[in-house]
């Protein structure tokens, strides 16, 4: 079995790990990808091919894992290069996207042939921490869950395409929400000077989210437009999108901070209380 990653971050190149590890030639190409993509997909092991075509050519799946705002153009790249190959495997999309936006994708993918089979995944890369469950959704998501993972929980939920995806933006907008808000308390406490008897009071009450601050800065950036796309799955629903989109407004002015800076695999997690929210004040 061959497994393609397009987008081996530090998720793609954990789950091309858990892969790798039950048997199968996971490959990538870092094609138009970062030195920091390079080392990660390295340290997974995972087999570099030179282009999205050679990655089509040979592999029966591809995961899809990149950020939100680029999961509707990594689609449309893949179909062009399934037209200049003639290749057609299966494409399991398992980016943090709304079930609108799987609708889209589904008429991008269909047009050259390919089908999808909407995924999201829960917790942590494997490499950082086994058990993230990878859930499935659509008439051939069974076949993904079949691959030989480990340090993984393929769950595969019946019915349409778009039921992973639309667990993905509840529970997201419960994780990230709450990381969001906690960041947000603790740069208002701060600037009120109230700031250790806040982390007190929560701390007391079971709701110090305080170690999950640097790392979310870090990723801030592509927070944004996974919050937007929480907003309109939520207003698919009949809620409002306000709570949301203003989400996207908070992890915006997170990613001009100093915090934001850097990897989430380095991200300092034994900075000071005082130095996490000064670092937390936007730049210019």
């Amino acid at each position: 079995m061959v497994v393609g990653i397009v987008s081996a971050g530090q998720m793609g190149s954990g789950l091309g790990w858990a892969l790798k590890d039950g048997g199968a030639r996971v490959i990538t190409t870092l094609e138009g990808r970062s030195a920091r993509t390079a080392g990660l997909a390295a340290a997974a092991g995972l087999d570099l091919v030179p282009t999205v075509d050679d990655l089509l050519r040979e592999a029966a799946v591809v995961l899809v894992v990149t950020p939100p705002g680029a999961a509707l153009h990594a689609a449309a790249s893949l179909v062009v290069a399934a037209e200049r190959t003639g290749a057609r495997p299966l494409i399991a999309d398992l980016n943090a996207i709304a079930p609108s936006t799987v609708d889209t994708m589904v008429l991008v993918l269909t047009a050259g042939g390919l089908d999808l089979v909407d995924g999201s995944i829960s917790g942590p890369p494997p490499t950082s921490r086994p058990g993230a469950r990878v859930y499935l959704s659509g008439p051939r998501a069974g076949e993904v869950a079949a691959l030989p993972w480990r340090h993984v929980e393929p769950i595969v939920l019946p019915g349409p395409l778009g039921r992973a995806s639309a667990l993905k933006m509840s529970t997201a907008s419960v994780y990230k929400g709450l990381n969001g808000l906690v960041t947000q308390a603790l740069r208002a406490a701060g600037h009120y000077g109230v700031l250790d008897e806040v982390l007190a009071d929560l701390r007391a009450n079971g709701l110090d989210q305080v170690g999950g601050v640097a790392p979310g800065a870090t990723k801030a950036r592509r927070y944004v437009p996974e919050m937007r796309e929480i907003a309109v799955a939520q207003q698919a629903a009949g809620l409002s999108p306000s709570l949301f989109q203003a989400f996207a407004e908070v992890y915006a002015e997170i990613a001009r901070t100093p915090l934001a800076e850097g990897d989430p695999e380095s991200a300092d997690r034994t900075l000071s209380l005082a130095e996490l929210v000064r670092r937390l004040t936007p730049t210019a």
